[in-house]
């Protein structure tokens, strides 16, 4: 009879069994044999499979007790998945073990590979882990990180970490040295760090003879950051990353498209703006946001004239909201309308059928909105939707505000749609 390597088996069988009185093993194997020929053909019966060494050695354990017999099966096998299995169910029809009624019943089919990668894999960790290696990836990033670090120099009185371009006639600020560290990875050698939430009197001073563009994080810290820099500084322009988003995590090319996305100060710092309703009083010069201080000095802008005056006693009309839903459909055609007009800084007045009304630009949303306020369903916008651009949707009967980036602050009935 052969007998099965151990190094061919595949999967073991493992069965119970109760016999109904005192049974042997040599009861039971024959049981095995006799009770399983015929039923699966001449190429699975289990006598010529472990002739040919496909079926191992049959281990019985047997366990007699108050006249009843108790015990394990196991039949080691190199065959197939699917012919292991057939086996199995084969063994299950066993009726008589010897002179006793028995129940053989399959427990499960395990497979010795499966184990052995287990094993492998958790010895694998345990060498791994006592190598104390490094690989050739850790390796570049860390001589990498430490070539950017000894770039880094030390700016004013404050010695705040710059990049080695401060001779540039445009600066960055960015909000701590780990941001400075992340643009320099990606040739950005012009930043400054703040170092904390307030603007450091170096970089005040700085910006009486350097143009600055604030670059902050996508979130509500980084807005007030940069509310401060702009009133206590000469900040030109604004750069934001995506909403979620830290300057030090950005790749290089989200912080190009960012700086690309930058907006002058002024318009970054309108979307804070409340106007005012009615004849309510005038707000104090201390409240009073810094764009519509110099409108007063006679630089009112174009959309002001058109809308903010005119607009007073309409604010307070009532507009209903389209009451649809965007479908799948909508949204993989308003996708494909994002992609014509991404890195143009448009926006898209839409109404139900998705139809476009007005096109005009992210920042001027005002003055198209006010005179198609009852058919707006869908604003879309290329570049990051601010709390000034939501509540001036707030008042049409606009649904939902889809863009790719968003920095709104407060709750907003409009629905915003990343896309």
């Amino acid at each position: 009879m052969g007998k099965i390597s151990p190094v061919s088996i595949k999967y073991i069988i493992f069965a119970k069994l109760t016999a109904k009185g005192v049974v042997e093993k040599p009861d039971v194997i024959g049981a095995v044999f006799g009770q399983t020929e015929g039923l699966l053909g001449e190429d699975l019966e289990l006598r010529e499979l472990q002739k040919n060494g496909k079926i191992g050695r049959i281990d019985v354990d047997l366990t007699v007790s108050e006249s009843q017999t108790t015990g394990t099966i196991q039949i080691p096998t190199s065959l197939d998945k699917g012919e292991t299995t057939l086996i199995a169910a084969a063994v299950e029809t066993i009726e008589r073990i010897g002179p006793c009624d028995a129940k053989v019943e399959i427990e499960k089919v395990e497979d010795i590979r499966s184990s052995k990668r287990e094993f492998v894999l958790k010895r694998a960790k345990e060498l791994l882990g006592g190598m104390g290696s490094i690989d050739s990836r850790e390796l570049e990033s860390e001589l990498t990180t430490s070539v950017r670090a000894s770039k880094i120099i030390e700016w004013g009185d404050e010695k705040l970490p710059a990049g080695p371009d401060m001779d540039n006639e445009e600066i960055i600020i960015v909000e701590g040295r780990a941001d400075v560290l992340n643009l320099l990875k990606y040739g950005v050698k012009n930043a400054i760090a703040m170092n904390g939430a307030s603007l450091p009197k170096s970089i005040a001073e700085l910006s009486k003879a350097k143009k600055l563009t604030m670059f902050i994080d996508g979130d509500r810290g980084g807005i007030l950051n940069a509310k401060d820099a702009i009133a206590h500084s000469r900040i030109e322009f604004v750069a934001q990353a995506p909403a979620g988003k830290e300057v030090e995590e950005l790749a290089g090319k989200e912080i190009l498209s960012c700086l690309r996305a930058k907006t002058s100060a002024e318009d970054f710092m309108k979307q804070f703006e409340e106007r005012p309703r009615g004849r309510g009083r005038r707000a104090s010069s201390e409240e009073t946001p810094r764009e519509e201080r110099s409108e007063r000095r006679g630089g009112y802008s174009e959309s002001r004239r058109r809308y903010g005056r005119e607009s007073r006693d309409e604010e307070e009309v009532e507009v209903k909201v389209i009451d649809k839903e965007l479908s799948e459909k909508d949204i993989d055609k308003l996708r494909k309308m994002m992609e014509e007009i991404e890195g143009t800084k448009a926006a898209l007045i839409l109404d139900e059928n998705l139809n476009v009304l007005r096109r005009t630009s992210s920042g001027d949303l005002a003055y198209p909105l006010r005179y198609n306020r009852d058919k707006v369903f869908v604003i879309l916008i290329d570049g990051t939707v601010t709390n000034f651009a939501i509540k001036v949707a707030e008042r049409t009967s606009c649904k939902y505000v889809v863009a790719k980036n968003f920095a709104v602050t407060y709750e907003t009935r409009i629905n915003l749609l990343s896309v």
